[in-house]
Order: structure tokens, then C-alpha cells, then sequence
């Protein structure tokens, strides 16, 4: 019984020298069908179409000789590797890479990608790829069928990319296309594809010393949490506007609540000088930021751009305005009360923080989320800010804090 594969991966360009060498000792043949069209392919030998790698892989534990699989690319770079490896199959693997697709594309751009994210696309990973490309500038999407460039284009609807489509690479079909993303649409693409989005912002100019997302500390500032200097224009709030979601205390403990990161989608409403905005962007979560006032939306904007990240500004009011809003992972309501706090948990995320002023509306609005489907968790805030200079207190806030987890995910 084979317990031994060799995974050859193709790029287009010959074989090795190692890879002729195991292909032509091979007995049995995995691989896609121009995989299997390849001269060096024994005449003689089982081949198999590989669909199912699971279902390959059984066939080649039981296969009585050499077994080969063929991949595009680097087959341990999303490839069929991992899935060959997995203990269920007792085989040990031997790996000839070439070229990866997503280091192929990027040469086809003549672009660098040490700053790039990387992501696959399945129908069911799509949605999280696209918040991916929503706050990065550059992200190399492995797509696949019902998951391509017209389906990431759909999604992005609003936000302006640029899209390079390198489709069969490596074939005598390999084609290079670019088009923006309100127009990817309106095209047939074919499969395989790698799509490498690009827009938000200007690309980065200096060396990079680590890949994919730098951390994004403007000149000066480290840290989470950050008090409202600074941020741009922090004393600038709309008339009757409280400011209370713009602590650093609050700001901390509804970022700790909701957790945001990499591939989330955040909704926050009342944005005001956008600090959390801002912050959940720095952990690579795509936001949305929500606010009726056109002055917040310009700050926040330009708190964004201070930092470095990507994000989107909505103007509107809160209920209406959320209709219209792609699906949140977790949302962050800075106002609007029980009908806002309703609005939002009928579109059913993960989490949802929110913050009252007294007792009474922190009950409304816990009833409310409970009523529609969460657990909710309450705590009562206090912070004080001292003047080291006389240790004397300068400013003090108490706020209801009301953390809700969707009750199907509660422990």
C-alpha cells in the first residue's frame, strides 16, 4: 500500500528535472485534467481527476506503487498539501513546488506584494474575503467558481477598487485584465483566477521588514485606546453631543466586547470624531462608520486618513439609514436608543456593545436586545481622570456599559 506521494506543482513553464524524475516512476497520476494532458505523465499509469483531494487521497493509500499528484502553483500555498498530510490518511509527503498563482499574478502586475493581504474565496469564505479588501489597500483573492470577480464586485458595491484579473495562468489561455469594480460585473471571467485588488489610499513606499498589513502607527503614537488628542480636531463635537463614546475608558472596554479583527465586517453607529472607528480599522477590520452629522463624518474621515486606514463613511440617521448597510459581524451604537438598538440586532451579529447614561435606559435597551435574541451583560463604569501635576481629579464619567452576544453563541 502506497504510504508516500510526491505533490509536483506546475506553473506553466517545464518540469524539473525532480519532478520528470517522480512523474516518470509514477504508477498512479492525480491532477486536474490539463494536469493529466502533460506528456510526462506515464502512459501506462492510473490516472486519476482530482476533485475531491479526501477522495484522492484514499485512493492513493490503497494504490500498490508510486503515487504522484500534480497542482497549479505551490501546492503547500492553499493547496492540496494540507489536506494530504491530515492523519487520517497515513501518508507522507514529498513536495516539488513552482511558482505560487498569487506571486505569478503580482509579477503579471509588475507590482510588489510583501504588503499584501492574501485570502481564498469559496461561496461561503466570500463574504469575509470582501471585508478584507474593504480595509486593506492591496489583497490577492483565490477565488473559485461562485466566488470570483463579478461576485467580489457585488459586494463591494459603494466602495471603488481597482481589479487586476489574471485568469489560467500558466496556460496557452492566461489572460491579464483591468477593471474597476463597478465594472467586473459585466464580465465572464474564467476559472482559474486570481484577482488582486488594489485602492483606499496611496500603495506604501518604504521597505517592508514584515509581510502583509503594516502596523498602523502614524508618527509618534503607540497604543490602543488613545485619548481624544489624539485624533484630529478632538474638541470639534455637534451641539448637545455628550461625547461619552469617545472616553478612552468606554472606547477600550466596547473594543474588548467586540472583539474586531481581521475579515469582520463593523458597523459603528454614531460615530461622532470616529476614535473607535478608527481603532477597530487597526485591527484590520473593515468599518463602517455611521453618523447623521456631516462634521463627524468629516472627522472621522480625517481621523482615518491620519492613521492610515481604510474605512467607510456613511451619512445618515439610524434606524433608516442601516437598510441599506452590507451584513455586520459586530456593531457599536454610540446613540440612537431602543428603536436603533432594535434595528440593529434584527440583522443578527455576533455582538453588539452600546453604552446609557442612567439606569433606566440601560434597562430599556437590555430588554430590548433580549427580547430580539441576545444575552446581555451590563457594567457599571466609572473613570476618573487625574491631574498628576496636584493629583487632584479633573474629570469623572459614569456610564452603563451593555455588552450582548447573540444568544445562539452564548456559552
Amino acid at each position: 500500500m502506497a504510504d508516500r506521494v510526491t505533490v509536483i506543482g506546475w506553473d506553466g513553464s517545464p518540469l524539473t528535472r525532480a519532478a520528470t524524475a517522480a512523474l516518470s516512476a509514477a504508477t498512479l497520476v492525480a491532477g486536474a485534467a490539463h494536469h493529466l494532458a502533460l506528456p510526462e505523465v506515464p502512459r501506462n499509469a492510473e490516472r486519476i481527476r482530482l476533485g475531491s483531494v479526501d477522495l484522492a487521497a484514499r485512493r492513493i493509500a490503497g494504490h500498490r506503487g508510486s503515487a504522484v499528484v500534480l497542482a497549479d502553483g505551490d501546492p503547500g500555498f492553499f493547496g492540496v498539501v494540507r489536506t494530504l498530510r491530515a492523519p487520517a490518511h497515513g501518508l507522507e509527503v514529498e513536495v516539488v513546488p513552482a511558482v505560487s498563482s498569487v506571486a505569478t499574478a503580482f509579477a503579471r502586475a509588475g507590482m510588489p506584494w510583501e504588503d499584501a493581504q492574501t485570502v481564498v474565496a469559496h461561496p461561503r469564505t466570500l463574504r469575509r474575503a470582501v471585508n478584507v479588501c474593504r480595509a486593506h489597500h492591496k489583497v490577492a483573492v483565490l477565488t473559485s467558481p461562485g466566488a470570483g470577480p463579478a461576485e467580489l464586485a457585488l459586494l463591494l458595491e459603494g466602495v471603488h477598487r481597482t481589479f487586476v484579473i489574471c485568469e489560467e495562468l500558466g496556460t496557452d489561455r492566461e489572460r491579464v485584465t483591468v477593471v474597476t469594480s463597478d465594472t467586473a460585473a459585466d464580465h465572464v471571467w474564467r476559472d482559474p483566477n486570481v484577482v488582486i485588488v488594489i485602492g483606499g489610499g496611496p500603495e506604501r513606499q518604504e521597505g517592508a521588514w514584515i509581510a502583509g498589513r503594516h502596523p498602523a502607527y502614524p508618527q509618534g503614537v503607540r497604543g490602543w485606546a488613545l485619548p481624544a488628542g489624539a485624533y484630529p480636531d478632538p474638541g470639534a463635537r455637534p451641539e448637545g453631543e455628550s461625547g461619552e463614546g469617545e472616553g478612552p475608558v468606554l472606547r477600550a472596554a466596547q473594543l474588548a466586547h467586540l472583539g474586531p479583527r481581521t475579515g469582520d465586517l463593523v458597523w459603528d453607529i454614531g460615530s461622532g470624531g470616529g476614535a473607535l472607528a478608527v481603532e477597530a480599522a487597526r485591527f484590520g477590520a473593515a468599518v463602517l462608520a455611521v453618523d447623521s452629522d456631516p462634521a463627524a463624518c468629516a472627522r472621522t474621515t480625517a481621523a482615518a486618513r491620519a492613521f492610515g486606514v481604510q474605512l467607510q463613511v456613511v451619512e445618515g440617521r439610524a434606524p433608516h439609514v442601516l437598510e441599506r448597510l452590507p451584513e455586520p459581524d459586530v456593531v457599536r451604537i454610540g446613540g440612537g436608543g431602543v428603536p436603533v438598538a432594535t434595528a440593529v440586532a434584527d440583522r443578527k451579529p455576533e455582538r453588539i456593545v452600546t453604552h446609557a447614561s442612567t439606569r433606566d435606559e440601560a434597562e430599556a435597551l437590555g430588554a430590548a436586545l433580549a427580547a430580539n435574541g441576545y444575552t446581555v451583560a451590563c457594567s457599571l463604569l466609572q473613570s476618573v481622570e487625574l491631574d498628576t501635576t496636584a493629583w487632584s481629579e479633573r474629570e469623572r464619567t459614569v456610564v452603563f456599559l451593555l455588552s450582548a452576544l447573540r444568544s445562539d453563541l452564548a456559552p
